[in-house]
């Protein structure tokens, strides 16, 4: 009884002691103060002192600005440790601090349950205490001695949590940049995450010790002790396996698309081009995007791209963020975009995410590389007619970093060699060059800027001198608000132009221009709200600002009137929401919403035709005015995105999807490709924005323990007001450009088939398409009638495509590669005979795109050789010997008709009809 009352009088008297050190009230201010000089203030208004690590409160970077009157010391250090993982203890006058973990000198509060019964207060809290044994990943689990363990999170009094938020990001301990797809386990326990495409990861994790794991296919793994006490954040660097110099095979890669909810997703490998044969040698990612199923283009050495049966402006390519209008070097034959500098490429053929818009048919998602931020690193190549050349340097180590690419072609040589004495005054070459700066400022902020310029000209045998440029520019800054938040704001400016310079002696000499600018501002955020919902959210706003062109003449005496076509202003803005819903471990749904605005501005004229009549100059009843900025039209809509994946088996799945997006601005081309002197226009009073719906069903398996990945997908398009022009029309130059256009109906199907090997001697892959493009241009009005009215083959209509990239294997350093297309001939119109009228003779053309130019049938060749792989090496070089056209098939490019004495004759024009042998030498340090 004695021992019981000493006890109790014992707690009694230090409760007392603890009050009374806790009741002493001070007054301080504070301005801009770092959480030092807050204890030191303490300190000096006080009795109390302070007993800490000094490492503890060097870590924290936060600044304090208050003032407290009369206030006790645990209201002020209750504030000021609010946003930091300290914890403090008082007694006698000694305040005690503690990171993450806390001091008891009692019990938690509501340790025990409420419970009208005494007997099962203790036998209850039992089972579930402050650290759940159950939950204890130690268990049967031996780890090393001196692993130490990383506290997360700050421990709290109240322990009701049974999991908490472990967030951060993953990098490459040498580089600094962030990890993709890196996997992040804990030890005993079903929970698992992958890191995103910014090495970004975040995960629910039971309170107590954990033992993560982090595992990537060419790191080291990495295993780290953490004891969770609340949401946190853990940064984790991981070290290159610089010991397995045998084959790394790779299991799992493959079974990514049995799992993501996107259909329709085609994600290029930069690596494994350069083993692909291509014409003279260059890598071209665009290229190799026309040998997967559902992208093609009208035909060899052509610009622009028809995915799905869309025309070509109906694909958004950018760059960065930024828009890139023309993505073709040299009439088509080479890329803009530098391979070298190119971290990954994306094109979504149906299912495009919700923050994507302004396009019909896809989304080309071109993202590069950033600087070495730890060592001067480069890359390049020589080719036949070109050479370029990528630097990757730090700024500031592990933290900055520049990379610049520069590209330019010397193909003057060779048409200097040719026979013909017409061609060796011609001249063509092209040059581009890129630089991104990234910057991680600290775990929650990073920017990265990107500036791009690109430069063709071309003169063959004539007067005129071709020039066309691309140019834009592109900043974006990534801000983690949170464990569950984070956002980016994003700013682009693209530009194109081209020039003709026609020089001659005579009068005639013009110079002739058009530039088509746009400037966009982007707000995009996430959202992760739980394991099942991942909600993506934001807002965009762009504007154009079209010249269409303008000709000047150079002579002063010449008879060419100036020309100069009211400019174009348009505001396209737009928001959206998207979840990513994990329905169940078999379902899961990606649902979107988008909504865009369209606005056409002044300052422009507007040309008002009479009402169920057809648009011409007998029709026009008045030019109407508006004023800079005055809004012409409007228009707008919603643009629902719906995409789900269903688990059949772990590795087969099928998904389903649906798209319906708007565009409201219209490439001007009559030509059956695109050209580098293509205008585009934007939508108006008397041109309607296009519209378009896509629905999409596919199968997913992975086979032979995930090494070969199948694919068989189908869908179904249609579209509205798709841009068709009237026969002969005179698209440059026009003021009533309205005159020329036809707005129709399209309908587009077809089945793509996919079978990929990624590891092994031999992979590559053989991708086989059946599709339909038709349009239907009809009206009750003559003039704008095609084909009575009727549906009728696209221009790029090609019902069968097949394709097939093999690369085999024999050693380490020696592979052979082969591509092989076939395509059936796109459609083209006939002259089918002649008629007389008023003395004169005319000929008769058939439908339009009734008949067919003769199938494309190509196979190339190429040996890759691989450098030796000895570490310590100025560079590791790469060569590619390759013949493109092995079998010398003169495939037709377009069929012409000339009449030549009283005949109508047909002419085949050939771009490669011969096979063209190259050899390229590649170097990496």
């Amino acid at each position: 009884m004695r021992k019981l009352l000493l006890i109790l009088f014992a707690v009694i008297s230090n409760q007392f002691l603890f009050a009374q050190d806790t009741n002493e009230k001070i007054s301080i201010e504070l301005k801009n103060a770092d959480l030092m000089t807050v204890i030191q203030t303490i300190e000096k208004s006080s009795s109390y002192r302070f007993y800490f690590d000094a490492e503890w409160i060097k870590s924290n970077k936060n600044s304090y600005t208050a003032s407290y009157k009369e206030a006790t010391i645990d209201e002020i250090l209750s504030k000021i440790f609010t946003n930091t993982s300290l914890n403090f203890f008082i007694l006698k006058k000694k305040v005690i601090l503690t990171n993450n973990s806390s001091i008891h000198d009692k019990l938690p509060a509501n340790y025990f349950p409420e419970t009208n019964d005494p007997a099962n207060q203790i036998s209850r809290r039992a089972q579930n205490p402050v650290f759940y044994q159950q939950y204890d990943s130690l268990n049967s689990v031996s780890t090393k001695k001196n692993n130490s363990i990383i506290f997360i999170g700050k421990e709290t009094d109240i322990a009701e949590k049974k999991t908490a938020n472990l967030s951060g990001y993953i990098r490459d301990a040498a580089t600094n940049k962030p990890e993709a797809n890196v996997n992040i386990k804990i030890r005993n326990k079903n929970i698992s995450t992958v890191t995103d495409s910014e090495g970004h990861y975040s995960m629910q994790i039971p309170l107590g010790v954990n033992v993560v794991e982090i595992k990537s296919i060419n790191y080291k793994k990495k295993v780290q002790t953490l004891m969770i006490y609340n949401d946190g954040e853990l940064d984790l660097d991981i070290h290159e396996d610089t010991n397995l110099l045998d084959e790394v095979v790779i299991k799992k890669r493959g079974k990514r698309i049995t799992e993501t909810v996107v259909s329709g997703l085609v994600s290029i490998d930069i690596e494994a081009v350069k083993t692909v044969p291509l014409i003279l040698g260059e890598r071209d990612l665009f290229k190799i995007a026309t040998t997967f199923p559902g992208i093609k283009t009208t035909g060899e050495g052509s610009a622009g791209f028809n995915v799905r049966g869309g025309k070509e402006d109906q694909n958004l390519i950018l760059l960065n963020n930024a828009v890139l209008y023309n993505p073709q070097h040299f009439l088509g034959f080479f890329s803009a975009i530098n391979p070298y500098v190119t971290k990954k490429a994306d094109i979504y053929k149906g299912s495009i995410p919700v923050d994507f818009g302004g396009r019909l048919s896809s989304v080309f998602d071109i993202s590069t590389k950033n600087g070495n931020a730890e060592k001067v690193s480069g890359e390049g190549a020589i080719g036949p007619i070109t050479s370029n050349i990528t630097v990757g340097l730090p700024i500031q180590k592990n933290k900055s970093s520049i990379i610049v690419g520069a590209r330019a072609t010397y193909s003057d040589w060779i048409l200097k060699s040719l026979d013909d004495e017409n061609l060796k005054n011609s001249e063509a070459g092209f040059y581009d060059g890129i630089l991104k700066y990234n910057n991680t400022i600290n775990k929650n902020n990073a920017i990265e800027a990107t500036v791009y310029y690109s430069k063709d000209r071309f003169r063959i045998s004539s007067d005129s001198l071709y020039k066309y440029s691309n140019r834009l520019v592109s900043a974006k800054w990534d801000h983690t608000f949170n464990d569950k938040n984070k956002g980016a704001l994003i700013f682009t400016n693209s530009e194109y132009k081209f020039n003709i310079d026609y020089d001659t002696s005579g009068e005639n000499a013009f110079d002739f221009g058009y530039k088509i600018n746009e400037t966009q501002l982007m707000a995009k955020f996430n959202y992760a709200y739980n394991e099942k919902h991942n909600i993506t959210y934001g807002l965009s706003g762009k504007l154009y600002n079209v010249d269409p062109g303008y000709q000047n003449p150079k002579n002063p005496g010449s008879a060419l009137v100036p020309i100069d076509i009211d400019k174009e202003k348009g505001l396209e803005s737009a928001i959206f929401i998207g979840d990513n819903f994990k329905v169940n471990d078999k379902l899961q749904v990606d649902l979107g919403l988008r909504y865009s605005f369209y606005a056409a501005l002044g300052e422009a004229n507007a040309h008002i035709y009479q009402p169920d009549a057809p648009l011409n100059d007998a029709t026009l009843v008045e030019t109407k005015h508006y004023g800079n900025n005055e809004v012409m039209k409007t228009y707008g809509g919603l643009e629902p995105r719906l995409s789900a994946r269903y688990f059949f088996t772990k590795d087969f799945s099928i998904k389903a999807s649906f798209d319906q997006t708007r565009q409201y601005i219209h490439l001007l081309s009559n030509n059956t490709t695109q050209s580098p002197t293509d205008t585009w226009t934007l939508s108006n009073t008397n041109v309607k924005p296009q519209s378009g719906r896509q629905y999409s069903l596919g199968l997913y398996k992975n086979v032979l323990d995930d090494e070969i990945e199948l694919s068989l997908e189908g869908y179904y398009k249609t579209s509205k007001n798709i841009m068709d022009y009237k026969v002969g029309a005179q698209l440059l130059l026009n003021e009533s450009i309205e005159t020329q256009l036809l707005q129709g109906e399209g309908k587009a199907y077809g089945v793509e088939f996919l079978l990929k090997k990624q590891v092994g001697r031999l992979n590559g892959w053989i991708g086989y398409t059946y599709s339909r493009t038709l349009i239907k241009l009809d009206s009750k009005f003559d003039s704008e009638r095609i084909n009575n009215g009727d549906f009728f083959p696209a221009n790029f209509d090609k019902p069968h495509d097949l394709s097939t990239v093999l690369n085999y294997k024999f050693t380490k350093r020696y592979s052979l590669s082969t591509n092989f297309m076939y395509q059936t001939g796109r459609p083209i119109t006939y002259p089918i005979g002649t008629f007389q009228y008023g003395n004169a003779e005319y000929t008769l053309y058939s439908d339009r795109n009734k008949y067919r130019i003769p199938d494309y049938i190509r196979l190339d060749i190429g040996i890759n050789i691989e450098g030796n792989h000895k570490i310590k090496k100025l560079a590791h070089s790469f060569w590619n010997i390759s013949v493109y056209n092995v079998l010398g098939r003169n495939n037709p490019y377009s069929i012409y008709f000339a009449t030549e004495g009283g005949k109508v004759k047909a002419y085949k024009t050939s771009i490669f009809s011969i096979p063209v042998p190259s050899i390229t030498y590649n170097f990496k340090f």
